[in-house]
Formats: C-alpha cells, structure tokens, sequence
C-alpha cells in the first residue's frame, strides 16, 4: 500500500480549529480514508475536504475519483484502437505471404499436376520474399518521411493486392510463365512485408499517450501471427488449390485497402510538415474530442505545445543528413542494439519454423495431421525477452533431443507451438516493437527502414540456407545451434536492452543522448482539482 500526501491544512469543517478535538477528529478520518483508498461516496468525500465550497488542488491523489488522462479515456482509447486495427489488417496480410509457403508446397510440387514447380524453384518460392524485404525496408523509410504514416499504409495494401492478384491468375498450361508469375508475386510479397514492418508500429507510437503506447505498437506483431495463423486453417480446408487460396487472400485485401481511407494521419508528421490545423484536428481526434481545427482543452493543448516545441527545436539544431545522423549517439545506439536484436530473433530460426512448420513437424514424427499442427504453430522489454528466449533456447533443446524422449507423446508438437509463442511474447515481437520507440523523430522513418532491411536480409539467409544445413548436419543439430542462438540472445537482452515502458518519446531519446539514463517518470504531468 502507498501513502498518499494530502494537503488537509486548510478547508476543514466549520466550527473546527486546529486546536481543537473536531480538527483532530477531522485530520484521523481524512488519514483513514486515505489509507483504506474507499470512500463513501463522492460527495461526501468533496465536502469533507472542501466544505463543498472551494476548490482544492492536491498532487499525485491515489483515489476511486482520479480522472484519467484524455488519451487514456475509453472515448480516446476506442478511436486509437480501431485505427490501429485498420492499420494493421495490410499487416496481417503480410502474416498470410510468409505462411503461405507452409500450406502451398505440397500442391505446388506435385508432379502429376500439369504444371508444376521443381524442389529448388519452391525454395526459391519460399524464400524470395524475404530477399525482396530490405528494399521494402529501406522504401518504408524514405515514404515514411516523405508522404506520411497513413500513405504508406495504403501503398503497402496496394502492392500486397497486386501480389496475390498475381498468385491466384497464375498459368495452368505452362511452366515457365507460372514460375515467373508467381516469383513476381513473391518479389512484391517480399517489398510490402518490408514496407508494413515499421509504419502501423510509427503510427501507433505517435497517436497513443505512453502509457498505452505499448499495447497499441504489440498490434503489429499480434497481426502477423493471426496472418500465419490465418492462412494454415485455409490451407487445413483447401488442400490443394492454391489459387483458391490465392482468391480469398485478394479479396481480404481488398478490403483492408478500402479501410485505411478513413484515417487520420499521425499528428507528429503534419506538425513535421507546418500543416497545423490538420495537426491540431488529429491530435484532437485521437484525443477524444471533436475534430476541430482550433484546441480549447487545456491538457490536450499542452501536449500540442510539448510536440510543436520538441520538432521547432530539432528543426531550430539545423540537423545533419540522415548519414551524418548516423554519428549521433541517440541514433547509432538504437541502430546498433535493434540490428542485435533483429540478427539474434533470424538466427533463432523463427522464420524457419513458420516457413518448414508442416515439414518440420512430419519428420519430427508427429502422427497428428501436419496441417493441424500448423495451425496449432500460428496462434502462438526487456523481462519479456529475458523470458522469451530462455524458453526458446528449451524448446530447441528438446526437439533436438526429442528421437530420445519417443515416450512423451506429441514432444515435437508441444515444443515446435511452445517455440513460436514464446518467440511472439519477446524475441520476434521486440524488434519490430521497438523501432517505433527507440529512434528520434527526425529520422525515424529511415532508421526503421534501414533496421528491418537487414532483419530481413538475415531472415532470408536463415530461410534459404534451412534445406542445405538440414542435409548437411541434420534436424537435430540445426535445433541444437538455434537453441545456442536464443541462449546467445537471452544474454543480449539482458545486458543491452534498455527499458522503455512508460517513457516518453521524448525521454527515451534523451536516455540515449545522456551518459546516465533517466529515470521512469510519471507521463501524466497535471493536477486534479477536487470540487
């Protein structure tokens, strides 16, 4: 239980002094209220402190009555919610292309289809996309910038709509022109992949106060995995038309695409581009309040201040190019710690998983069906990646050991799932949670491009060279070196990783400037008037 100072000197029921028994009477039940933290009711609570008359200001009150922030509101909160969502259905999308492969291999590579492709060109199928996903990375960054949180949005949902247009129109009658199709459609699945890995999670940040910040940036990363998850149960029902498949994902994206009209953009990038009164109308918006071009509330109308301030100050510092940003410690620190984390969360072998999980889990000797296992695998700050790779690193151990443990029945099955959710809860997550947080607004939009294009690049190392290692040193020991990996990874978090929840924008950035770093501070910086 935590005290709460109270400023009780003045105010108190008429006919009492502070010599007299009433005061003292009067000063016990004020004290006792507090330290039960229950009051009879709100009135009486008022009148006991103010006499029901005067106002009375008093600072950090812990009680029923404390009104929350505006951005915390279930008004403000319900509109950054569904924004968000919107947001992110083109991500799930991308969830949908990189478990594809999973549900696409054995229809694709049968031979007695007239048209089909050979073991190296699925590899090449498999893994395209994620050689295609830097340059989207590094695009994200330049668009980020340049037309905003919400174009980019749409631009990642135009380029996925075209992707699976290609996939389900695919040749019947020739080889050739299938496989240069459907390459296509994996180079563009791979562009988008790394155009959606940073602006939902940049948007999120910067329409959401800190204290909600976290939940609304994790959105990103719950949407790739119902993506996966989303199209290992089409591929559960539709076995062996993949053009079907193919179909129903362009119709989903058609409808993701119509749904980021209606939203507004982030209140930092047009204050970034002096477009004030749009500015002032999204953050009233996204503040729960009408949208209008002119601010009356107060609370909302510091924050506006505090963001107009912060950007004429970088702007007033005449800051150096994106390159020579790069010297800056509040820039090349995050850079460094993020491309730590994005190299470790690939060499885990996350994507390996999701992209193999139907052969993995047949070799393994899983007598479930495989496509059932699949789509067991898709639903699956730093403590959060403490924890995520110390069980990581278990469940590579036991599939590695797993021919010897044939007694424990499904093992590979309850490891493979156990790995992917636990992956979700830090390892994966956390990069790309992170970027929205960790770099200054000035080149926010570049560093997360740069920062998931190399992610990406060593998850298509990781996906292209599976089959090779598999041959060369076995499941077994491909398991042992990803659990030495998540070990590996669970001491860089642990030394490295700095926290970040319920800090600032502003503060985080400082922490990185600074030598020493800040201390967490309330983000809510006001006072409560009790009438």
């Amino acid at each position: 239980m935590t005290m709460t100072k109270l400023d009780l000197s003045s105010g108190f029921p008429n006919g009492c002094s502070s010599s007299s028994w009433g005061y003292l009477v009067y000063r016990l039940c004020s004290l006792a209220f507090v330290m039960a933290d229950s009051v009879p009711n709100k009135e009486e609570f008022q009148a006991l402190h103010n006499d029901g008359t005067k106002p009375r200001i008093a600072s950090n009150l812990n009680h029923p009555y404390e009104p929350k922030p505006l951005g915390e509101q279930s008004r403000a909160l319900n509109r950054q919610t569904i924004m968000v969502i919107i947001g992110n259905l083109g991500v799930m999308s991308i969830g949908m292309g990189l478990g594809l492969p999973t549900v696409t291999q054995r229809p694709m590579t049968d031979t007695t289809e007239q048209v089909y492709l050979t073991q190296s060109q699925f590899t090449w199928f498999a893994s395209l996309n994620l050689l295609a996903a830097p340059l989207g990375g590094l695009l994200s960054g330049v668009l980020l910038d340049k037309l905003g949180r919400k174009c980019t949005i749409y631009s990642l949902n135009i380029l996925g709509l075209i992707s699976w247009i290609l996939l389900a129109i695919a040749s019947k009658e020739d080889n050739d022109i299938m496989f240069i199709q459907l390459m296509a459609s994996r180079f563009l699945v791979g562009v988008t992949h790394g155009l959606s890995s940073a602006p939902v999670g940049v948007y999120s940040a910067e329409i959401s106060t800190p204290k909600v910040r976290g939940r609304l940036i994790l959105g990103t990363s719950i949407s790739v995995s119902l993506g996966i998850t989303a199209i290992y149960v089409l591929g559960y029902f539709i076995r062996t038309d993949w053009r079907l498949i193919g179909w129903i994902c362009t119709g989903f994206q058609v409808f993701a695409l119509l749904s980021v009209l209606p939203m507004p953009e982030s209140p930092n990038w047009l204050l970034s581009k002096g477009r004030l009164q749009d500015a002032r109308k999204s953050l009233n918006y996204f503040r729960g309040l009408d949208k209008k071009a002119t601010i009356t509330h107060p609370e909302v109308l510091a924050e506006f201040n505090v963001l107009q301030k912060n950007i004429q100050l970088a702007e007033g510092q005449k800051m150096p190019s994106f390159w020579k940003s790069l010297r800056l410690p509040e820039v090349y620190k995050p850079l460094l710690i993020l491309i730590g984390m994005f190299t470790f969360q690939q060499l885990t072998g996350i994507f390996v998983i999701i992209v193999y999980a139907v052969q993995i889990s047949v070799e393994a000797g899983v007598t479930m069906d495989p496509f059932m296992c699949a789509v067991l695998i898709g639903w699956g700050r730093r403590r959060a990646g403490i924890i995520s790779a110390a069980g990581m690193t278990v469940c590579m151990i036991l599939l590695a050991v797993q021919s010897y443990l044939r007694f424990i029945p499904f093992l590979p099955v309850i490891a493979i799932v156990s790995f992917i959710v636990l992956s979700t809860l830090g390892i994966f997550t956390l990069p790309f949670f992170m970027i929205s947080e960790l770099f200054p607004q000035h080149v926010r939009g570049r560093a997360s491009g740069l920062t998931v294009a190399f992610g990406l690049l060593a998850a298509f190392f990781c996906t292209k060279t599976y089959p090779g290692m598999k041959d060369a040193i076995g499941n077994e020991y491909c398991f042992v070196v990803y659990g030495v990996v998540s070990f590996a990874a669970m001491i860089f978090v642990y030394l490295v990783l700095p926290e970040t929840r319920r800090r600032t924008l502003f503060e985080i950035e400082e922490q990185f400037r600074m030598k020493k770093p800040l201390k967490p501070t309330q983000v809510e910086m006001r006072e409560i008037c009790i009438k």
